[in-house]
């Protein structure tokens, strides 16, 4: 292969395992990334810039530096709440951001793009299998920048032949198995890193926010994918369209949900360790159950979720809460 990605976000959990996933495979991944969330000591794997998506000379100059043959976009403002709270900054940041990188991969000639989007964009569609042909209907601005994205790339396509793979997908777990990178955010929001810090006493209790969903037991469920079927999704994705395919939504999934307290009950099985609960109120924006089908993936990509049981995504971020973690 090697020809060279920029990963924007490439410092970030997700980004830092697609780096691995490409470096292994021949490619040369170049992180672009501002830190805000990600960590330097998380791109292991190329080439470090550091730059905001905002600062269309420094997207520039990277794009004549590195001339890179597709991107792959991981970078943005991603907790729900704040997104309620604070929707100005959500779109700021992510559709202004990704349309500066949208358009200087255009005038750089870089016309391949793969977009780590989000089954939150179809919104609270209880009982529903979620395929690529549900309504998209968000309910939180987090969720509505990443369609806005989707649209700017659909239009792109359209003016200037940029072909795009769109990633949709919700909850990501687990972490790298030989441990050299993970899962690391500050403040913490996913359930599992949180739940490990409550077993290891880096927190009081768990919070399970809101009980009263129309769930079997309560509280919120969803879909569950580990990390690197995840980045291997994009790598495949990545192929696709160098085989000059053209543009295409998939989503990733298992098909099956968790609740919060099934999500608790096998850490408590895995680790064999005790999870202090306490009882919270609803959050603005949770929807009650988001499952997202995968068939399409699997039929036309040829991707397989081997490794997203419950279980693996459960051992494998608990061996990188204790064993990893990064020398900041």
């Amino acid at each position: 292969m090697g020809s060279t990605v920029l990963v924007t976000g490439g410092a970030g959990y997700i980004g830092s395992h697609a780096c691995k996933v490409l470096a292994r495979n021949g490619y040369t991944p170049v992180t672009y990334d501002n830190l805000s969330t990600g960590w330097s000591a998380a791109v292991k794997f190329g080439p470090f810039e550091q730059g905001d998506l905002l600062d269309r000379e420094r997207l520039d100059d990277v794009f004549a530096r590195y001339q890179p043959q597709a991107v792959m976009h991981f970078a943005a403002l991603s907790q729900v709440g704040e997104s309620m709270r604070q929707p100005g900054m959500y779109w700021h940041n992510n559709v202004c951001g990704s349309l500066n990188l949208i358009e200087a991969a255009v005038a750089a000639g870089c016309l391949d793009f793969v977009f780590s989007s989000t089954c939150a964009t179809y919104g609270d569609q209880d009982n529903v299998l979620l395929d690529e042909s549900c309504d998209q209907r968000p309910i939180n601005a987090y969720a509505a920048s990443k369609r806005a994205i989707e649209d700017i790339l659909d239009n792109f396509g359209e003016a200037y032949g940029l072909r795009s793979v769109i990633f949709r997908y919700f909850n990501v777990a687990g972490a790298d198995p030989e441990g050299e990178v993970g899962e690391f955010h500050q403040p913490e929001t996913h359930l599992i890193p949180l739940i490990l810090d409550a077993i290891d006493g880096r927190r009081a209790a768990l919070t399970i926010y809101g009980e009263d969903y129309d769930t079997p037991d309560g509280t919120c469920i969803r879909d569950y994918v580990h990390v690197l079927d995840l980045v291997e999704a994009h790598l495949l994705g990545l192929r696709w369209l160098e085989d000059g395919k053209g543009s295409r939504v998939f989503n990733l999934g298992t098909g099956k949900g968790f609740s919060v307290r099934e999500v608790l009950d096998r850490s408590r099985a895995v680790t064999n360790r005790d999870i202090p609960v306490i009882a919270g109120q609803r959050r603005a924006g949770d929807a009650t159950r988001l499952v997202s089908g995968s068939a399409r993936a699997e039929q036309e990509l040829g991707w397989t979720p081997g490794r997203s049981t419950l279980d693996e995504m459960i051992r494998d971020a608990w061996n990188w809460h204790q064993h990893g973690g990064y020398d900041l």
